[in-house]
């Protein structure tokens, strides 16, 4: 079992996560001045009242009184104090929920802000990262993470520097008034003080389990919604129902923990606040029987005693939401800390033009050359050992081989969704690695086997974002003879399509990926097993326009049925990662290794 941090090293680590989120405040700190200069007014009307009762008390009684009452009489006095305590009140009424209000307000831009720049570097993370992170704990973090941490400045933080600046102005208030109550009630704070800090600690650490509780159980429901087809196809509702009921009740747990801590801090201090009355009535009863304090003053500190931890109570309450907060900042923090593995060079010195390639032109064909590539999901554990080829601009090249042999690595590796463990890729004699992501992808068009649609129109499901004109579009789907397909579509090449597309077929979803690719000219074609969902006069319309499609650019081509390659340029074999044959079809099936194998053996199946 590890080790409970120090309370030395807790308090260094709050201050750290406090740093991680100061440039967010003060890029807000002009929206930030308002509710702290209203809180001097709302303290103050607060800790008058209770002496303006008080000497109410004590102009009845006919005790000594404040100088501002001295020489009126009773019915005046007690209109006077009745007009001070209506704008007390007033005050309050008028200012506090203009407070909430701008504090509300700073809390929500400052949340949004960091939820922004959450998603920014979330999505500039390596796709390395999503291989090992399920998608619903970064939906969590991205969620309800943010949103824990938007109550930290809504009703948190600036609440708290409320309540201590209350606390103050009361002590100052009673003791100017009586200082051996005012004494014994602040003398009462500092073990109060200490047991919130020792629940809320543990709070701290029973939230942070339950956000993770929580993160999973996210993802369990992200994972049966995305795969629900397989969990009825295979019946597994009960057995998946079970695995969620059991994280459910995991998560429970957890919340009951927290719920513990928190109801914990309360309890002790409505107990204290009794206590602290009960101290005041003792005391103060001495003295009034001395006769060295009056009723109304009597009266005054059981009012402040109620106040003192009135604002004492919502620290603790705040505190509470401090602590989820920061519970929330470290997860976030966690997140943030993650690399951007896949960069763009840094260009410094004397000549920081970034590197353009030679022939940087839409629709220009490239050279692809991969120098002594090694490539590993996992640290040695290569799925690519020393691969070594080239290919010719305007070449068109099919990768062939076993499942597992590396085909999609490849293409992975050459889009940078990856580096390269070892070696290097050149386009155009460049290294990839000194070209900026965006001019590299720009360069080339991936075509799927499953084409991956958003929500939304069929024309911004080609487009992407990009600003090309209605008429681009059109020639886009004419070129890959979608354009008929399209317009059969209810609203045409306005017709929404549901999240991923479901509305439309596998086939029909494939045909928009086409077009997605021609609009943008490339000078590199990849086709990853692109006409596998077509049906067979589908893919003929679309062969046809492939054949447009490839002219003049270069093309790498995956395909598991190997008929289909027969009239590119050149075949790469592929075996366990490495390169072990390549030539036309012919000269591969008379040298008759592992192409003519596998020929053979799909000529068979048909």
């Amino acid at each position: 079992m590890t080790a409970s941090p120090s309370a030395s090293q807790e308090r260094r680590s709050d201050w750290r996560l406090f740093l991680r989120l100061w440039p967010y405040i003060r890029e807000q700190r002009q929206l930030l001045w308002l509710p702290f200069v209203l809180l001097v007014p709302l303290s103050i009307a607060n800790a008058i009242q209770p002496i303006l009762i008080g000497q109410a008390i004590s102009l009845i009684r006919q005790e000594p009184v404040a100088w501002f009452l001295r020489d009126l009489t009773l019915q005046a006095g007690l209109n006077l104090l009745v007009v001070l305590l209506t704008v007390t009140v007033g005050v309050r009424l008028a200012l506090d929920g203009w407070q909430s209000y701008q504090v509300q307000k700073v809390g929500q831009r400052i949340t949004a802000n960091i939820r922004n720049d959450l998603f920014s570097h979330v999505i500039a993370l390596a796709v390395r990262f999503f291989d090992r992170t399920p998608v619903g704990k970064l939906i969590t973090r991205l969620t309800s993470d943010v949103d824990a941490l938007g109550d930290v400045f809504s009703t948190g933080a600036v609440g708290i520097v409320s309540d201590l600046f209350s606390i103050g102005v009361i002590a100052i208030a009673m003791a100017l008034l009586q200082w051996q109550l005012a004494l014994m009630l602040m003398a009462m704070l500092v073990p109060i003080t200490w047991l919130i800090i020792y629940f809320q600690q543990q709070f701290r650490k029973a939230n942070y389990r339950a956000r993770e509780k929580l993160s999973e159980l996210n993802a369990a429901l992200q994972e049966n919604i995305a795969g629900i087809n397989v969990v009825q196809i295979f019946q597994r509702e009960r057995y998946n129902s079970e695995l969620f009921r059991t994280t459910n009740q995991q998560y429970i747990r957890a919340i009951d923990k927290t719920i513990f801590y928190d109801s914990a801090v309360s309890a002790t201090l409505e107990w204290i606040a009794l206590v602290a009355i009960a101290g005041v009535l003792w005391l103060g009863g001495l003295l009034v029987f001395q006769e060295a304090l009056t009723f109304g003053t009597l009266a005054s500190f059981i009012l402040f005693a109620q106040r003192l931890f009135d604002p004492l109570r919502q620290f603790a309450d705040k505190f509470t939401s401090i602590q989820a907060g920061f519970t929330a900042v470290e997860r976030i923090t966690e997140l943030f800390n993650v690399p951007v593995e896949i960069r763009d060079p840094e260009r410094v010195g004397p000549h920081p033009k970034p590197v353009t390639l030679p022939s940087a032109q839409p629709g220009k064909a490239a050279e692809i050359c991969f120098r002594q590539v090694w490539f590993g999901y996992k640290a040695d554990d290569y799925v690519l050992k020393d691969l070594n080829f080239t290919i010719r601009p305007g070449e068109k090249v099919a990768l062939v081989g076993p499942t597992g042999a590396g085909k999609s690595s490849i293409i992975r590796l050459l889009c940078r969704l990856y580096d390269v463990s070892r070696g290097e890729i050149l386009l155009d004699g460049v290294n990839i690695r000194d070209l900026p992501q965006a001019e590299l992808r720009q360069r080339m068009a991936v075509i799927l086997q499953d084409g991956f649609l958003f929500a939304g129109d069929v024309k911004s499901n080609i487009t992407l974002g990009e600003s090309y004109s209605m008429a681009a579009v059109q020639t886009a789907a004419e070129q890959t003879n979608v354009a008929q397909f399209i317009e059969q579509l209810p609203q045409g090449y306005n017709t929404m399509l549901r999240e991923r597309g479901t509305n439309l077929s596998g086939g029909q979803k494939q045909l928009l990926a086409f077009a997605r690719a021609a609009i943008r000219d490339p000078g590199i074609l990849i086709l990853d097993e692109a006409t596998a969902n077509l049906d067979v006069g589908t893919e003929a319309l679309i062969q046809e326009a492939l054949e447009n499609l490839l002219e003049d650019r270069t093309a790498i081509i995956i395909a598991h049925r190997l008929s289909t390659i027969r009239n590119v340029d050149r075949i790469l074999v592929l075996k366990q990662g490495t390169l072990v044959e390549q030539g036309s079809h012919d000269d591969l099936l008379a040298q008759g290794g592992l192409y003519a194998s596998l020929y053979k053996l799909q000529m068979l199946e048909v």
